[in-house]
């Protein structure tokens, strides 16, 4: 039995977060469901209420055996996954994300973009784990400068395949 937990980012239904965190409570699965503190103006009145900060998203902390336990919860659509496994999210941005929001209200999250000049990692594949600089960015590929032996290779690579440095 593999009893190492690790965190999992779960995609759920549209607006069913707190649904699917309530539900992982119920199963005795340890989830977090980051919420911000928004101001809502309505006609008559104003009034701070919390909203999942990552729409349909959900993270959930578990081993192995406990996976099947989360698809089958209702408003789970399925984990998200990365590179064909589901993505694992490590335990201090996890901490990160709770401290933030401890400390911050009416949060925004918006997708990183990647755009020209910007500094990568490719992540995969002969120059894994090699610095890279975008020159341009297409539909699924983005095309990278490798700076190495003296020379500058230029490749396209799978947008999934870089990280932001």
């Amino acid at each position: 039995m593999n009893a190492e937990k690790k965190w999992y980012a779960v995609y759920t239904k549209p607006r069913c977060e707190k649904k699917v965190h309530a539900s992982f409570d119920e199963k005795g699965l340890e989830n977090y469901c980051p919420l911000n503190k928004v101001r809502r103006k309505w006609s008559d009145r104003i009034k701070v209420v919390e909203e999942p900060l990552f729409k349909s998203y959900v993270f959930v902390r578990i081993n192995e055996e406990e996976k099947s336990k989360v698809r089958m919860t209702n408003g789970v659509v399925n984990f998200v996954y990365w590179q064909g496994k589901p993505a694992m999210v490590k335990d201090k941005e996890i901490e990160v994300i709770k401290k933030f929001l401890h400390e911050y209200s009416n949060v925004k999250a918006e997708p990183l973009s990647l755009r020209a000049d910007m500094k990568v990692t490719i992540q995969q594949g002969v120059f894994m784990d090699k610095e890279a600089k975008v020159v341009k960015v297409l539909n699924n590929k983005v095309q990278v400068v490798i700076e190495s032996i003296g020379y500058s290779l230029i490749a396209f690579i799978d947008k999934s395949n870089v990280a932001i440095v």
